[in-house]
């Protein structure tokens, strides 16, 4: 497993380069609503995988974020981390950015009985719902696999749907530039935002509303997911940073608050 340490100086640099440093500078909302940020919270950053998804750029700009929060971050390129029962033992949060690629079951048993057993877990895009295809236990964890986007990068919306959830709330629909994930979903996710496919690329979807950031509980563990990040880049549209932001602070806190009630299927309960 391979440490990296990265300076606050480094990170605004960073930040700065993508163009995200402003929306950064803002603050997060979450300290408005009087949430707590990381006191000391233990995070492991896992990164790697394929990299047209920018593993490397996304630990240089989410890492620091980290750092500035409180949190104690440790940080890994390699899988074998999740087969450190001391380590996993005593983390409250996983951030993973690894794209396909395979996990094996040492690997995957450590990781999945750490959220079951309360761990929280926070991802984006292909990082966390495209990961390790032919693990299906993974994919009822995170809540949902990529499995197409039409048209490549283009220009859509995402709408937020729950402006009451701390993760989304005081925010407003706004535009991306990038992939428009067209993805398999667990109907008992909380869905937050959506976005919905025209035909231009795939008429036979034409009108599917599709979610774009959700949470859910795997046992007893928070899992945050949002389809947007592609690239590095997608993280200067300033609501996409702070959706994650938000939705990582919200997995961090698993072990720490009651289990809510985040069950909103898409068809009623019995």
């Amino acid at each position: 497993m391979r440490l990296q340490k990265i300076t606050r100086r480094e990170f605004l640099t960073k930040a700065s380069a993508v163009g995200v440093g402003a929306s950064l500078a803002m603050g997060s909302l979450f300290e408005e609503l009087g949430a707590q940020t990381g006191s000391g919270k233990k995070v492991l950053f896992v990164w790697g995988g394929w990299e047209g998804h920018d593993p490397g750029p996304c630990r240089d700009l989410f890492v620091p974020w980290l750092r500035e929060e409180g949190f104690d971050v440790t940080v890994s390129d390699t899988l074998d981390a999740y087969t450190d029962k001391s380590l996993m033992d005593s983390l409250d949060l996983v951030v993973q950015v690894w794209t396909m690629g395979e996990i094996s079951r040492d690997q995957s048993d450590g990781l999945l009985s750490a959220v079951k057993n309360g761990m929280g877990i926070a991802g984006w895009h292909g990082g966390l719902g495209d990961s390790f295809r032919q693990n299906t236990e993974y994919q009822f964890m995170v809540g949902g696999q990529w499995v197409a986007h039409p048209g490549g990068v283009i220009d859509y919306e995402v709408n937020i749907t729950d402006h009451s959830d701390p993760v989304t709330r005081g925010l407003s629909d706004f535009q991306m530039h990038t992939e428009q994930y067209y993805m398999h979903v667990d109907p008992a996710n909380k869905v937050l935002a959506t976005t919905t496919f025209t035909a231009e690329h795939a008429p036979w979807i034409e009108g599917t509303v599709m979610p774009v950031v959700w949470k859910k509980v795997y046992g007893d563990g928070r899992v945050f997911y949002s389809s947007l990040g592609h690239q590095v880049t997608d993280f200067k549209v300033p609501e996409a940073l702070e959706i994650t932001r938000r939705g990582i602070l919200w997995a961090s806190r698993s072990k720490y608050e009651e289990t809510e009630d985040l069950v909103s299927p898409a068809y009623p309960r019995t």
